[in-house]
């Protein structure tokens, strides 16, 4: 099968330092507008690892993000907004990135290039088959990514990937591959752009979807949210007077007594 990295192709546009302003902001945001598109062409394959995660989650499994690079930092961002979002365990959906914490600032060099220390990486963390593994990589040729799956293949550990280019290495390494083909980068090869959001619309759909199957959403609503400011605070509060019949004051009470909308609401029905 011939693999085409269409990440890497040249752009369609040329001259770029010669554009306005205007027509830069324009051009890329017509860019941005097909990556939906191209997120919609790989929902089956979506579909199809969200009941993978779902099912290890529900049997005390955690799932993995691994990554490098802007792919790297989207999966610890979607980790890190799982607990505040949906009250779960900080380390229930774990994002790592080659290089460790110091690369989610500033790249290291070569991090990406070491084909054995995501499997290190994930040990340290005590995976075991209860477990899923995702890589992230645009290119789908990151060496760190694909030797981390292929790790996880080898100890029987649930495998999926998100990469922006069909038939690629690591595709064809993860189990439950998703492909999502942006095309051409507005700049040549700066697969921040398009890929990065095609990764993070993608990102969105597995977490909220694999905690929304858990029962971490009632209705539309974040009900165990974490209460970590004012502003989410009064949403709880909101969301209590929205479910049963209190006036603001008491829902506040209630919130602090309980801890958590699900709680107020559930021992007021009591």
């Amino acid at each position: 099968m011939t693999f085409t990295k269409t990440t890497e192709q040249a752009s369609k546009y040329e001259h770029l330092e010669k554009m306005s302003v205007h027509e830069l902001l324009v051009n890329i945001n017509e860019e941005d507008k097909t990556v939906p598109y191209a997120v919609e062409k790989a929902l089956p394959q979506i579909e199809a690892l969200i009941p993978e995660i779902v099912a290890k989650l529900k049997l005390g499994g955690r799932l993995f993000y691994i990554g490098a690079g802007t792919s790297g930092r989207l999966g610890v961002v979607d980790a890190s907004e799982c607990p505040p979002t949906f009250g779960v365990p900080f380390d229930l959906v774990n994002g790592i990135i080659a290089g460790g914490d110091t690369a989610i600032r500033r790249a290291v060099e070569n991090a990406e290039d070491n084909a054995t220390q995501a499997w290190l990486d994930l040990k340290s963390h005590n995976i075991d088959q209860n477990d899923v593994v995702i890589g992230i990589a645009a290119s789908g040729t990151t060496p760190y990514v694909i030797g981390g799956l292929e790790a996880c293949n080898q100890n029987n550990i649930v495998t999926g990937c998100i990469t922006n280019n069909a038939g690629s290495p690591l595709s064809l390494t993860a189990k439950f591959p998703i492909e999502v083909v942006v095309g051409p980068e507005f700049i040549t090869g700066s697969s921040r752009m398009k890929a990065g959001t095609a990764q993070k619309l993608v990102l969105n759909m597995i977490s909220t979807a694999a905690m929304i199957q858990l029962g971490k959403v009632k209705g539309n609503k974040m009900v165990d949210m974490q209460l970590s400011n004012v502003k989410l605070v009064d949403r709880g509060v909101k969301m209590i007077m929205g479910e049963i019949p209190v006036s603001y004051e008491e829902a506040s009470e209630l919130l602090k007594k309980y801890g958590s909308v699900r709680n107020a609401v559930d021992n007021y029905n009591k």
